[in-house]
């Protein structure tokens, strides 16, 4: 057994079982996936796949077990190249982060330009997505760390950390009838159309006041009064479209720039809204290099080296969560 066999077995199920596009990854033949993969089952003596002609159809129920193991093992293998790359390059390497398009924009031009400063030749690669893609990039080791706004319990190889909470904000034209109003309630928002963050990113988006009285899993519901008219995964184009009087704006309230938006006004509406938490975290079993630590404590400073430890060390996410308990999260 080999382990570049076992990288074409997990190449091969992130592809779909397209042998043709992970060979393409792999800067290798189709033929010699197919090969090698084949080796590796006449060694084991199961089949991992069910062919088809000269396709893979689907996993074997044994190969389902056997990709698992081969996962661990991999991560294994890159924490080993992680261990070698910090000791041989402390200042070199590559982090990848996966995130909506909020984060990119407003949280993190500062912890990545401070990160930079101190190693200068770092490698920054983004990834955008909605908050199932985020996971699924993390959880299969595609970037380093995922920051979404929810934890993610369905990744539960994921630890995450909690870093900050943040609310939301109305923004209209100058000239729009709720422009000139210090507060604005419920009823106001039911009785223009929205323009919001796609279902994807929009997590916990329901009012509080049924929350209030009824308990927080009855506000799930209440966004079904708001008439959402149009929605975006980009702040931008929300504010853009409340420009042209598509509707009330609902972004996060730190996406409000008061220079550059000088032409919308911006109105709280965080007490008609859940506040939403942030979240940072990665593969359970990744070796931390040490740009990686610092990177979090930039974004997250009440991350420090001992917390994060520790919250690779707990032994469930519940366990994770009860670490952060007695932390007020900083405000955005």
């Amino acid at each position: 057994m080999k382990l570049q066999q076992l990288r074409y077995v997990l190449e091969v199920v992130r592809h779909d079982l397209n042998v043709t596009a992970a060979a393409n990854d792999l800067y290798t033949s189709q033929s010699g996936v197919s090969r090698q993969i084949r080796l590796l089952e006449d060694e084991l003596g199961v089949d991992i796949f069910v062919r088809r002609g000269k396709h893979f159809s689907r996993v074997t129920p044994a190969g389902r077990l056997i990709v698992e193991k081969a996962e661990a093992i991999w991560r294994e293998v890159e924490a080993i190249k992680g261990v070698a790359d910090e000791y041989r390059h402390q200042s070199r390497g590559i982090l990848s982060v996966a995130t909506t398009h909020t984060q990119v924009r407003y949280a993190l031009p500062g912890p990545f330009a401070a990160l930079r400063e101190s190693y200068p030749d770092l490698n920054l690669r983004i990834r955008q997505g909605s908050t199932e893609q985020i996971g699924a990039m993390a959880s299969s080791g595609e970037v380093d760390f995922a920051i979404a706004p929810e934890a993610m319990d369905h990744f539960p190889e994921l630890v995450m950390m909690p870093c900050y909470s943040w609310n939301r904000c109305a923004v209209v034209p100058r000239q729009h009838p709720l422009a000139q109003r210090k507060r604005i309630e419920r009823e106001d928002l039911e009785s223009h159309p929205i323009i919001t963050y796609d279902a994807g990113f929009r997590e916990r988006l329901p009012l509080l006041g049924s929350a209030s009285e009824s308990g927080p899993e009855d506000a799930s519901e209440d966004d079904d009064n708001l008439n959402i008219v149009m929605s975006a995964v980009d702040t931008d184009v929300i504010k853009r479209y409340a420009r042209l009087g598509f509707g009330v704006g609902l972004i996060a309230s730190m996406a409000f720039e008061p220079e550059e938006d000088a032409d919308l006004v911006a109105i709280d509406v965080g007490h008609l809204f859940q506040p939403s938490t942030v979240y940072i975290g990665c593969r359970r079993a990744t070796f931390l290099r040490q740009y990686m630590i610092d990177f979090v404590g930039l974004f997250a400073p009440h991350l420090t080296p001992n917390l994060i430890n520790a919250a690779f060390a707990a032994s469930s996410p519940a366990a994770c969560a009860k670490l952060f308990e007695q932390i007020e999260l900083p405000k955005r």
